[in-house]
C-alpha cells in the first residue's frame, strides 16, 4: 500500500478544514443551537479522552499484555460512574467560583499561589509525554500510509493547522470560561470520526481480513494460540494500579478537567454522561483486539505493534481510515490540551510573575498572551517529539504521562473530603512524589539515563516495570507527607473557609463584614487601579447584572456579594490567586471594633440552593429550619432581628406590610440607612435594654400609628448575638382607649343634660303656665300675641331639652326592639333640629323631603342616633354652601329611608370596610370611625340593612346611603299615620 506524500497531506489537511467549516456553521447559528447544546453533544465531546493512545497506544498495549489494554478504557468509566460523589461536587465548586482548571482549584482550595503554580508545572511536564504521542502518531501513520519520510514535516504543518484551528474555535474571547459551542461541536464531530474509524476497521479485521467470529475464533484456538499464549500478562496488583492512573487521568488531566467542567452545560448532562461516555469507550474498545488478531494472522511479524491497522489490508482506504480515525484523535486531544494549559501558564506563571496592570486594554493584552502560549504548547509537543519521543515507544510515553499526573490525586481527594489538609501538607506531598517521578521516570525518559534502584525494590516482583515501583513510591510518599505536615501544622482561616467551600457537604459560612467601599458605584473606582477604567467598569456591571443590582445599592449584604460576584469573574479571567490578590487589595473589608459574625442570610441562601440535594438527616434538620423560619416569617406581628453590628437579618412580612418596607430590599442593610421612622424607633428600643416601649406615636403612609416594641436580647454560647425585635400595631387600641375616655365624657354629659333639664323644666313650666294666665287676664291684642309668642318659645325649649335628654339615654344598654310606630318624617325632623344645634356646618342645606305618612316599626330615639350619625357625616364631606337631600318611600313591602350629599364620595378601598370599627376618611382628630359602625349595628338590630352608593346612580359625585327598614304592620296591613 502506498498513497502520494501530497494526496495524504491534502487528505489531512482538508479533514481539518472541515472541521473548521462545522466549526463556523455553529458559530454563525446555521446549526440549531438545540442541537448543538444538545448533551449528546457533551458526551461525544467527552470523548476526547480517547486520545492517539486509543488509536494506536491501546493496539500496542494489547500487543504487549493482552487484555490489560481495557485499563485505559474502565478506569475512565470507573471515574464517570463515580460522577455523583466525585464529579458533581467539582463541578458545583469550579462553576460557584469560575475555576477553569485543575490549578485554579487547588490555589482556590489551599489560598495560596504556590500551589497553583506547583500544579501548572505538574502539568505541563506530565502533558509533554502525551502532547509527543500525539505528534508521534501523526508522523509516524503518515509514514506508514505514504511509504515515506516525510513525516516530521508533515506533523508540524498539521500542528500549524492545529494550533490556528486551536486559537479560533477557543481563543476567540477573552474570558476562559466562557462556554465555547462550536469547539465542542468539533470535538464532538472529531470523536464520531475516530468511533467510525474504529469500528470499520473492526469490521475490516472481523469481515475483510477473517471471514467472521467464527473464523476468529478458530485462528484463535488454532495458529493464534501460541501468540496469545506468549503474550504477557499483567499482575494483579499492575492492573490494579494501571486502574488507578487511568482513573486520575479521566478527570484530572489538564484538557480532561477542562472539557469536563470548564464547558459543561449542567449537572444532569454531567450525571448523563457518567452512562453514556462508558458506552462510548466500550465501542471504542471493542475492536482493538480484533484489529491485532487480524494483523498477526496476516503477518509474522509487525515491527510497530502500534500501526497494526496499516498491516491488515493492502486496499488504500484501509491504511485512510486509520490515518483519519488517528488525525481525529490527536488534533482533538492537542488543541484541548493547548487552550487548557495556555490558561494554567497565563494565570499561575505569567501573572503571577508579572500582575497585570491599569492597562487601557487589558482584556486584548490578555487574549494574545493566551494565543501565544496556545501556539507555543502545540510547537512544544512538535519539539518534545522530535528530540525524545520518537525514541521510545508509546507505551512508555503515556505512562509516564498518567504516572506524572496522578501525583495531583491525593491533593484532590484531601481538596473534597478532607477539610483538615492544609497547603504546606499538599505542597510537600506534591514535591515528594514529583520528585520520585522525576528521577525514576520522566528524566530517565528526556536524558536517556538508567537511574539507581528504587527504594523499597524488594517489595516489588523483581520482573516489575519501572512505570508500577515509580507509581507506588511517589503516591506513598505524596499521601504519607500530605497527612503528616498537614496533621502538625497550622491551617489559616483562609484554608478553613476555603475548605468548607470546597468541602463535600459545603454549608458556607461567610462573615458580617463591612467593606471599605460606601455603594456599588464606588467599585469600578477601586478596581481601576489594578484593571484601568474600561475592565474595572465592565467586570463591575457584569457582576451587578448577574445579581441584579443598582450602583446605587449600600446594603453591605449586597456589598459582600457583589465582591464575592467579581473575585469569582475575575478568576475565570486570571486565576483565582491574582483574583484574590486583586480584590483584597482594592476592595479591602473593614475591621470595626465590633465583633466577626457568621453571615447567617447568606448561610440561608446556600441551604436554599441545595436542599433538594440533602439527604437523611440533613434534610430532616432543613425541613424544621425552614418550618422556624416560615413560622416567624408568618407570624401576626411584626418581627426584625439585628446583628450586633446593626445590621439587618430579619424583617418578616407582618412589617413589611405595617411599614411598607419590602424585606428583600432591606435585609442586609444598616438600621441607620432605614427610611424613617424606623432607625430612630428601633434604637430607642435597643436603647432601652429589655424593657419594652409602649405606644410610640409614628406616622407611616401618612397616617397616625401607635407603635409597641419588644426586644430580647440573644445570648448564650451557641448564639451569634443580635436582639429580635416585636412590633405591635396597637393604633386601634389606642383609638379605642380614647373613644372609651369620650364615651365616659359623654355619658357624664348626658347626666349633666340630664340634671339641667330637670332643673330648667320647672321654671319653664312657671313661665308657660303664666303665659296661658295672661290669656285670661287682658283683652290687649297686644298682650296677647306676646302671650302667644312666650308659650311658642317655651315649647321649643322643652323640645330642645327632651331632644338632649333622648340623646343621652340613647347610650345604655340596647332594650329589645318595639313595636311602636315610628314616623320617619318627624324622626328626620328631630335629627335634624340637633344637627342645628352645632355651630359648624350651617352653610349646608338640609332638605327633608321624606313622606308624612311612612311609618317602621322601631326604636325612635335609636333611630334619632343613626340619622344624627349620617347627617354629620354628610355634613361633613360636603363643600360649603353644599346639599344633603334626605328621603323616604316604599318599595317591596319596606321602607328606604336615603341619606344624599353631593361630597368628594368615599374611597373606593374604604367602601368595602366603612361600617368596620375605626374606619374613617376624616383626618386624624376629626372623627374616631365609629359611628358608621354604631349605625350597622343599630340597623341590623332593626332587621334592616344598609346600602352605600358613590357616587349615586346619575351622579358624578357624592354620596347616597340608603337605609332599609320593615314597614309597621297592624293587623296584617300597613299602617300610615
Amino acid at each position: 500500500m502506498s498513497v502520494e506524500v501530497l494526496g495524504a497531506l491534502l487528505l489531512g489537511l482538508g479533514y481539518l478544514a472541515l472541521l473548521l467549516g462545522c466549526a463556523m456553521a455553529v458559530e454563525r447559528g446555521w446549526v440549531p443551537l438545540h442541537i448543538s447544546r444538545h448533551p449528546a453533544v457533551y458526551t461525544l465531546a467527552l470523548g476526547v479522552y480517547a486520545s492517539a493512545w486509543a488509536i494506536y497506544g491501546s493496539v500496542e498495549l494489547a500487543a504487549n499484555v493482552g487484555f490489560g489494554y481495557l485499563a485505559y478504557y474502565l478506569g475512565a468509566a470507573g471515574a464517570f460512574l463515580l460522577a455523583p460523589v466525585l464529579l458533581v461536587p467539582i463541578q458545583r465548586i469550579t462553576r460557584t467560583y469560575q475555576l477553569a482548571s485543575l490549578a485554579d482549584l487547588f490555589a482556590f482550595r489551599f489560598r495560596s499561589r504556590w500551589a497553583g503554580t506547583l500544579v501548572t508545572f505538574v502539568s505541563l511536564l506530565a502533558v509533554l509525554p502525551l502532547l509527543g504521542i500525539q505528534v508521534k502518531t501523526m508522523s509516524e501513520a503518515f509514514n506508514l500510509f505514504t511509504q515515506s519520510q516525510a513525516g516530521p514535516t508533515v506533523a508540524l504543518s498539521f500542528c500549524t493547522a492545529i494550533a490556528a484551528l486551536a486559537v479560533m474555535l477557543g481563543a476567540r474571547h477573552s474570558h476562559v470560561h466562557s462556554r465555547h459551542n462550536s469547539l465542542l461541536s468539533t470535538i464532538a464531530i472529531e470523536s464520531i470520526v475516530k468511533l467510525l474509524a474504529m469500528l470499520g476497521l473492526g469490521a475490516v479485521a472481523l469481515w475483510l481480513v477473517f471471514s467472521g467470529p467464527g473464523d476468529v475464533q478458530q485462528w484463535l484456538e488454532g495458529p493464534g494460540y501460541l501468540a496469545q499464549a506468549q503474550t504477557a500478562r499483567f499482575d494483579p496488583a499492575q492492573w490494579r494500579t494501571l486502574l488507578l492512573l487511568f482513573f486520575a487521568a479521566a478527570f484530572m488531566m489538564p484538557h480532561l478537567f477542562h472539557i469536563t467542567f470548564a464547558e459543561n452545560l449542567s449537572r444532569h448532562t454531567l450525571l448523563q454522561a457518567s452512562w453514556t461516555l462508558p458506552l462510548f469507550l466500550l465501542l471504542m474498545a471493542l475492536p482493538v483486539p480484533l484489529i491485532w488478531w487480524a494483523a498477526q494472522s496476516v503477518n509474522d511479524e509487525i515491527p510497530m505493534s502500534a500501526y497494526a491497522a496499516y498491516a491488515l489490508s493492502e486496499h488504500w482506504w484501509v491504511g485512510a481510515l486509520a490515518f483519519i480515525g488517528g488525525l481525529a484523535a490527536a488534533s482533538g486531544t492537542m488543541m484541548l490540551i493547548a487552550l487548557a494549559l495556555s490558561g494554567m501558564v497565563l494565570n499561575h506563571i505569567v501573572l503571577v510573575a508579572r500582575p497585570p496592570e491599569a492597562r487601557s486594554d487589558l482584556y486584548g493584552w490578555l487574549l494574545w498572551l493566551r494565543r501565544g502560549l496556545v501556539v507555543g504548547v502545540i510547537i512544544s509537543g512538535w519539539l518534545f517529539y522530535q528530540w525524545i519521543g520518537r525514541h521510545h515507544p508509546l507505551t512508555n510515553l503515556g505512562l509516564a504521562a498518567f504516572v506524572g499526573m496522578a501525583q495531583c490525586l491525593p491533593g484532590m481527594l484531601a481538596l473534597l473530603y478532607w477539610p483538615g489538609a492544609n497547603r504546606k501538607g499538599m505542597v510537600t506531598g506534591l514535591i515528594g512524589g514529583i520528585a520520585v517521578w522525576l528521577w525514576w521516570l520522566w528524566l530517565p525518559l528526556v536524558a536517556g539515563y538508567a537511574p539507581r534502584a528504587l527504594p523499597l525494590t524488594p517489595l516489588t516482583p523483581a520482573d516489575a516495570p519501572a512505570w508500577y515501583g515509580v507509581t507506588l513510591l511517589s503516591l506513598s510518599l505524596n499521601i504519607l507527607l500530605l497527612i503528616v505536615v498537614s496533621l502538625f501544622t497550622r491551617t489559616s482561616e483562609g484554608e478553613k473557609s476555603a475548605a468548607e467551600a470546597c468541602s463535600v457537604d459545603a454549608v458556607i459560612r461567610s462573615k458580617r463584614l463591612p467593606l471599605e467601599a460606601a455603594t456599588a458605584g464606588d467599585f469600578s473606582a477601586h478596581l481601576a487601579q489594578a484593571l484601568g477604567d474600561d475592565a474595572a467598569r465592565r467586570e463591575v456591571d457584569r457582576a451587578l447584572k448577574a445579581l441584579n443590582l443598582t450602583p446605587q445599592e449600600r446594603r453591605p449584604y449586597a456589598l459582600r456579594r457583589l465582591r464575592d460576584r467579581i473575585q469569582a469573574n475575575l478568576s475565570g479571567l486570571m486565576g483565582p490567586s491574582v483574583a484574590r490578590d486583586i480584590v483584597d487589595r482594592y476592595l479591602p473589608y473593614r475591621h470595626d471594633d465590633a465583633p466577626i459574625t457568621d453571615d447567617i442570610h447568606f448561610v440561608e441562601s446556600r441551604l436554599e440552593a441545595y436542599r433538594s440535594r440533602l439527604t437523611g438527616l440533613a434534610r430532616e434538620l432543613d425541613g424544621l429550619r425552614r418550618h422556624h423560619r416560615q413560622t416567624l416569617a408568618y407570624l401576626p406581628v411584626g418581627l426584625c432581628v439585628l446583628g450586633d453590628d446593626d445590621e439587618l437579618v430579619m424583617w418578616n412580612q407582618a412589617l413589611s406590610q405595617l411599614s411598607g418596607i419590602s424585606g428583600e430590599s432591606v435585609i442586609g442593610s444598616r438600621r441607620d440607612s432605614l427610611p424613617d421612622p424606623w432607625p430612630k424607633l428601633l434604637g430607642s428600643v435597643l436603647s432601652e435594654g429589655s424593657s419594652p416601649l409602649y405606644k410610640q406615636a409614628v406616622q407611616l403612609h401618612g397616617k397616625d400609628y401607635f407603635l409597641t416594641l419588644h426586644i430580647a436580647v440573644l445570648s448564650g454560647h451557641d448564639s451569634r448575638g443580635g436582639s429580635v425585635i416585636l412590633v405591635e400595631d396597637h393604633t386601634e387600641m389606642k383609638w379605642l382607649e380614647d373613644e372609651l375616655v369620650h364615651a365616659a365624657r359623654l355619658a357624664s354629659i348626658g347626666q349633666l343634660a340630664a340634671g339641667v333639664a330637670h332643673e330648667i323644666g320647672n321654671p319653664i313650666t312657671g313661665i308657660s303656665s303664666l303665659a296661658q294666665n295672661l290669656r285670661y287676664d287682658t283683652q290687649d291684642p297686644a298682650l296677647l300675641e306676646t302671650a302667644d309668642h312666650i308659650q311658642q318659645l317655651t315649647q321649643r325649649v322643652t323640645k330642645i331639652v327632651n331632644s338632649l335628654v333622648g340623646f343621652a339615654h340613647a347610650g345604655g344598654p340596647t332594650p329589645a326592639l318595639p313595636s311602636s310606630p315610628v314616623t320617619l318624617k318627624s324622626i328626620t325632623d328631630d335629627a335634624l333640629h340637633l344637627i342645628h344645634l352645632a355651630r359648624s356646618g350651617e352653610d349646608v342645606t338640609f332638605t327633608n323631603a321624606c313622606a308624612e305618612a311612612l311609618v317602621v316599626q322601631g326604636d325612635a330615639q335609636r333611630l334619632t342616633q343613626v340619622m344624627v350619625n349620617l347627617l354629620s357625616n354628610a355634613r361633613d364631606a360636603c363643600a360649603p354652601t353644599g346639599t344633603v337631600y334626605i328621603s323616604a318611600g316604599e318599595q317591596a313591602g319596606q321602607a328606604w329611608w336615603c341619606v344624599t350629599d353631593d361630597g368628594q364620595g368615599i374611597d373606593p378601598t374604604i367602601r368595602d370596610h366603612l361600617f368596620e370599627p375605626f374606619t374613617t376618611t376624616k383626618a386624624a382628630g376629626e372623627g374616631t370611625g365609629l359611628g358608621l359602625s354604631l349605625a350597622y349595628q343599630i340597623i341590623n338590630e332593626h332587621q334592616g340593612r344598609i346600602e352605600v352608593a358613590s357616587p349615586p346612580p346619575g351622579a358624578s359625585r357624592g354620596t347616597a346611603i340608603t337605609l332599609w327598614l320593615p314597614l309597621y304592620q297592624q293587623d296584617d296591613q300597613p299602617t300610615h299615620v
